[in-house]
């Protein structure tokens, strides 16, 4: 039984390791985006989220006929990145096969 839930444990976790390694990410691509604010902690402070909505209000109230293609594309990528950065407020993610894993194992030992 030990050797079953410990290879049961064992898949779950190589499951859930394809899902680490899937996201590509680009080093350009982060240094792109002055929007995203450097903390240590997955929260932002009150500071910094009113830092983020004072310029996004900002954006909005800019008059963007008079910009050209290149600035409104980075102004689109700013915006984004702010989005991301209020999205990304902190949780788990669980991949399918994972989870499938877990409902599975939870039913057998049940």
């Amino acid at each position: 039984m030990k050797k079953i839930i410990y290879l049961v444990f064992l898949m779950i976790f190589s499951l859930s390791a394809t899902t680490a390694f899937a996201i590509k990410s680009d080093p350009k691509r982060v240094s792109e985006n002055p929007a995203t604010p450097v903390t240590t902690e997955n929260r932002l402070s009150e500071e910094e989220m009113s830092r983020l909505k004072t310029r996004v209000e900002e954006i909005r109230d800019m008059e963007k006929e008079n910009l050209t293609n290149k600035e409104k594309s980075d102004l689109k990528k700013e915006l984004k990145g702010i989005k991301k950065t209020v999205k990304d407020g902190g949780g788990y993610y669980i991949g399918a096969g994972t989870l499938l894993l877990i409902i599975i194992l939870v039913i057998i030992l049940l």
